[in-house]
C-alpha cells in the first residue's frame, strides 16, 4: 500500500505539472502570431469551468453551448470526486508549488470558514439569474488569467527587453553573441508580440497576490473557503463513488491530518469527499498503511454540508435583491457615451451576463486598444473589456477577440462581417484640432482611416493662424455612415494629452441574433 500511495502521489504531481505547462502554453498562444486565426482552443480552461457555465447560462436564461466541455468534468466528478482541484487546476498547482515559500502565521492553525464558499456560490448564481453578473470577480481562472495577462506578462516583457537592451548596449560583442540569439528565441516562443499597457494592472495583480497571501493563514485557504468552482465540485462530489477510507484504530498518530492540504480529515480519520482533492499525501504519509481510496457503490453515506440554513437563505435573498438596485443608478438612464465595446459584443445586459472578465480579449488585441473597464459600466462591469482609443485601436483586419471569448459575449465575426460592424462614431473637438483651432495643417486622422471609402474627408477653409495670418488649411469632417468606430484616428492624433478626435458609442450596432447559433433557450 505504501508503494501504491507513493506512485499515486507521483502521478498526481506529474498531472499537475503537465496541466500547468499546458495552461501556460495556451496562455502564451493567446496572442497575435502574424495571422488572423488561432490554431488552438486557447480558451478551453474557461469552457471546462462548470461554475462559469452555470453562471453564464443562468444570467442569459440560455444554455451556453460553447461551454459544454464542463459537463465532462461534472460527469468525472461523480466517479472520482474533486480530482480536478488536486490534479488539474492551474491555480491549485501554483499554490502547491509556492507553499514552502510562504511562511505561516500560525503553523497548524485551521480556520472555520469552509461553509463560506457555499454561501458565496449560492449568492453568485442567484444574483446572475436576476441580473447581477459577478462570477468573474471570484472565479479562480478569471483571477489567474487576468492577473497574468494584464499585469505579470507585460511586466515580464519589460524586464526581458530592459535586460537584453542593457546587454546589447553595455556588454562586449562575445556576450551579445549569446544574448541576442537567446532574446530572439524568447521573442519567438514566450514573450508577447508587442509591449502592451493596461489600466487596472495593479488591481489585477493585487487580487491575484491576495490568494497567495492568504496561504499565510492556512494552506489552500482560497480553495477551502472561497473558491466557487471548488464549492460547485464539492456539491457534485457529495455523490461521488470514489471515497477515502481512514484507519479506525490508529492510536495517537495524526500524520494524515497534518499533511492534508484541504483539511478533509477529522479527528476520527474520516475523509470528507466534499473537501478531499485526492492529492494522496495521506496515503503516502500513513505509517500504518491504513488509508485507502476506492469506488464504493453500495450504502455510501452522504456527508453533510454543515451549513446554517438562515445564513444560506440570507445569501440567496441578497443575491435576488441586489440586482434590482442596478436600475436606480443614473447610468441606467444615461450610459457613459465613451464606453465602447469590442466588435461583436452582444447588447450590454447580455454582454455583461456572459462576460467572465478573463482578460483574454485584451491580451490578444493587436492594437492594445481593449482595456479593462473600471466604474463606467457600474460595479458589475469592472474588468469587462472596452475600447479605449487613446491607448490603442481596433485593427481593421483582426477578429481575434471574438475567437478567444469562451462564452460568446463577443460573437466570432468573419473578416467581412468585421469590416461593416459599427461599434461607435468619432467627433472632432474643434477647440483642439490643429486645422480648426490654430490653422496648422494636419491630415494624420485621414491618413490612418482604414475604411475603403474614407470616413474622414476634408474641406478647405481660410482661417487665422496663431500669428494672425490668413492661411488655407484642410479641415477634417466625418461621414457618419462610413465610420466603424475603430478609433485609430484618436489613437494616432499627434496632440499630447487628450486627442482632438474622440470616439463614442454613438451609432453602435449590436445584433442579439448573432448569438442564436451558439445557444438553446432554457424556457
Amino acid at each position: 500500500m505504501k508503494k501504491k500511495g507513493v506512485a499515486l502521489r507521483l502521478w498526481r504531481r506529474l498531472s499537475q505539472v503537465f496541466c500547468f505547462i499546458l495552461f501556460l502554453f495556451l496562455f502564451i498562444k493567446t496572442d497575435y502570431s502574424g495571422a488572423n486565426d488561432l490554431p488552438y482552443a486557447v480558451n478551453i480552461l474557461f469552457r471546462i469551468d462548470p461554475f462559469l457555465a452555470a453562471s453564464a447560462s443562468l444570467a442569459t436564461k440560455t444554455l451556453v453551448t460553447l461551454m459544454w466541455p464542463s459537463l465532462i468534468f461534472i460527469g468525472l466528478t461523480f466517479f472520482l470526486g474533486r480530482f480536478f482541484c488536486g490534479w488539474i487546476c492551474p491555480m491549485g498547482a501554483l499554490l502547491d508549488s509556492t507553499h514552502g515559500l510562504i511562511p505561516h502565521v500560525h503553523e497548524g492553525y485551521k480556520t472555520r470558514h469552509e461553509s463560506l464558499k457555499y454561501y458565496l456560490l449560492g449568492f453568485l448564481l442567484i444574483a446572475a439569474f436576476f441580473g447581477l453578473p459577478a462570477a468573474g470577480y471570484f472565479d479562480p481562472f478569471s483571477i489567474l488569467v487576468r492577473g497574468l495577462a494584464i499585469a505579470i506578462y507585460p511586466a515580464l516583457n519589460v524586464l526581458a527587453t530592459s535586460f537584453f537592451t542593457f546587454t546589447y548596449q553595455q556588454m562586449p560583442a562575445w556576450i551579445n553573441m549569446v544574448t541576442e540569439p537567446l532574446y530572439g528565441f524568447l521573442k519567438a516562443t514566450i514573450l508577447p508580440f508587442r509591449q502592451n499597457h493596461y489600466e487596472l494592472a495593479f488591481i489585477s495583480l493585487f487580487l491575484l497576490l491576495t490568494i497567495f497571501i492568504l496561504e499565510r493563514l492556512e494552506r489552500r485557504f482560497f480553495c477551502r473557503n472561497i473558491c466557487p468552482v471548488g464549492a460547485f465540485y464539492a456539491i457534485v462530489a457529495r455523490f461521488s463513488l470514489m471515497r477515502g477510507k481512514g484507519g479506525t484504530k490508529c492510536g495517537k498518530c495524526r500524520n494524515c491530518m497534518s499533511v492534508c492540504r484541504m483539511g478533509a480529515i477529522d479527528e476520527e480519520r474520516t475523509i470528507s469527499p466534499l473537501d478531499c482533492n485526492l492529492c494522496m499525501d495521506c496515503v503516502d504519509m500513513c505509517p500504518g498503511n491504513k488509508i485507502s481510496f476506492s469506488l464504493q457503490q453500495k450504502d455510501v453515506a452522504r456527508p453533510a454540508f454543515r451549513l446554517s440554513r438562515r445564513t444560506f437563505v440570507s445569501s440567496l435573498a441578497a443575491g435576488a435583491a441586489l440586482p434590482f438596485f442596478l436600475d436606480t443608478r443614473t447610468m441606467a438612464k444615461r450610459p457613459d457615451p465613451f464606453l465602447v465595446r469590442p466588435p461583436g459584443a452582444l447588447p450590454e445586459s447580455e454582454f455583461l451576463s456572459r462576460c467572465v472578465r478573463c482578460g483574454e480579449c485584451m491580451k490578444v488585441c493587436i492594437g492594445n486598444g481593449l482595456q479593462p473597464t473600471f466604474l463606467s459600466a457600474g460595479l458589475e462591469g469592472i474588468f469587462s473589456p472596452r475600447l479605449q482609443a487613446r491607448s490603442g485601436y481596433c485593427e481593421f483586419n483582426c477578429t481575434l477577440c471574438g475567437q478567444v471569448c469562451p462564452t460568446g459575449a463577443l460573437t466570432e465575426l468573419t473578416l467581412k462581417q468585421k469590416h461593416i460592424t459599427k461599434i461607435g462614431n468619432v467627433f472632432f473637438d474643434k477647440n483642439r484640432c490643429l486645422p480648426y483651432a490654430k490653422g496648422i495643417p494636419c491630415i494624420v486622422c485621414e491618413e490612418h482611416c482604414p475604411t475603403p471609402d474614407k470616413a474622414i474627408l476634408f474641406r478647405e477653409a481660410q482661417v487665422l493662424n496663431s500669428k494672425g495670418d490668413t492661411v488655407l488649411v484642410k479641415q477634417p469632417y466625418l461621414i457618419d455612415e462610413r465610420c466603424i468606430g475603430c478609433g485609430i484616428c484618436e489613437a494616432k492624433c499627434p496632440l499630447p494629452g487628450k486627442s482632438a478626435v474622440r470616439l463614442t458609442s454613438g451609432g453602435e450596432k449590436r445584433n442579439p441574433q448573432n448569438a442564436l447559433p451558439t445557444q438553446t433557450l432554457l424556457y
